[in-house]
């Protein structure tokens, strides 16, 4: 699904290497496929209608979207 919306991204070159290699980390034997890639860490609010009220999307798996800002993007029911 990840990437049916164009949120991966391919691990190339020595970051491959050190994955397989230094990290034993093998995306290819994991996903099933030669692709390398990730998904980027996203969240996503969407409301009953499919509308998507709230998205976060960043390639630095260490910025995250912060708890209040998806609990404020939640529509009241």
């Amino acid at each position: 699904m990840a990437r049916d919306y164009g949120l991966t991204f391919r691990v190339e070159g020595e970051l491959r290497t050190l994955y397989r290699d230094g990290l034993g980390i093998d995306l290819a034997r994991f996903n099933g496929d030669e692709s390398w890639e990730l998904p980027l860490t996203s969240t996503f609010v969407i409301d009953r209608d499919g509308t998507i009220v709230y998205a976060s999307a960043d390639p630095d798996y260490t910025v995250r979207a912060e708890p209040h800002e998806v609990v404020a993007a939640i529509p009241e029911i």
